[in-house]
């Protein structure tokens, strides 16, 4: 399976799973992306979007693990974890 293929599935299985909106804000009305909680690059197969990647990759990110776009919480909110999600990666 192409890297194309895999990143459409991904997409797929997200959108599908979040019933099409954005699990921080709610809308189905905007261009959704499927953001990857952990760096693609720890995982097997590798709007609100903007704003977790800008806090992932920012210093906040461990001074502050109770804000909501901390990885911890936005796996609580869909109801998963890091160890899922890696075991779900790797079926991609």
């Amino acid at each position: 399976m192409g890297k194309k293929e895999i990143r459409a599935n991904f997409r797929n299985s997200v959108f599908k799973r979040d019933g099409n909106k954005c699990m921080l804000c709610g809308r189905s009305d905007v261009k959704l992306d499927a953001h990857h909680i952990t760096n693609r690059e720890e995982m097997l197969n590798g709007g609100c979007h903007y704003k977790v990647e800008a806090f992932y990759n920012s210093e906040e990110m461990i001074e502050d693990p109770e804000n909501e776009l901390h990885p911890y919480n936005l796996y609580k909110l869909i109801g998963s974890s890091h160890t899922k999600a890696d075991r779900d990666s790797a079926k991609l």
